[in-house]
């Protein structure tokens, strides 16, 4: 009589079974958490700083530093340029200080520069990265990437903290950066 299946006692499979699981709880807790993924940010076509521009929060000429510029774009077509992304989040989360009269919900358009490419993309969509040993005109700086991978391997490659998405950018963040604190 030939056996080809075995027939192995209820007990053993589910013993089987359970340390499987066990396996991938265990893996699977050790692993970091994930966090979801972002989209690449777009290119956006916003004008270019004057060379007589400056920062409306620091008041440094924007046009000397084209690796770091970032822009908001009104709906009446008036445009803000800032020397890094530090000052635009400082300028984007209290538009009233900044520019009187007007609101954040008047803006149209807005971007950073890409840290590798040079080429301004959707603040909205950047990934940045903070705390890292690379520094923009105005000391330590929040870093933009238009590609989630970019930003990982800078932020490894550079000593940065961590990861942050648009909206995870806070005031009291800004103000841990210009004291050299990356929480």
């Amino acid at each position: 009589m030939c056996r080809h299946h075995s027939h192995r006692p209820p007990r053993l499979l589910a013993r089987r079974r359970f340390l499987q699981l066990s396996s991938a709880v265990a893996i699977a807790t050790a692993l970091p958490p994930l966090r979801p993924a972002l989209a690449d940010a777009a290119r956006v076509d916003l004008p270019a700083p004057g060379p007589r521009d400056t920062c409306p929060v620091c008041g440094m000429f924007v046009a000397k530093y084209p690796e770091w510029i970032a822009t908001v774009v009104f709906a009446d077509g008036k445009a803000d340029h800032f020397d890094g992304a530090k000052d635009f989040f400082k300028y984007v989360l209290d538009v009233p200080k900044y520019a009187p009269g007007r609101a954040a919900a008047d803006i149209v358009g807005m971007g950073v520069t890409d840290y590798y490419t040079v080429e301004r993309i959707d603040a909205r969509t950047a990934i940045y990265s903070l705390g890292s040993d690379v520094l923009g005109p105005m000391g330590h700086e929040l870093v933009p990437h238009a590609v989630e991978a970019d930003a990982d391997d800078f932020t490894k490659d550079h000593a940065g903290k961590r990861l942050l998405a648009f909206d995870d950018v806070t005031l009291p963040m800004l103000t841990g950066l210009d004291e050299g604190r990356f929480e």
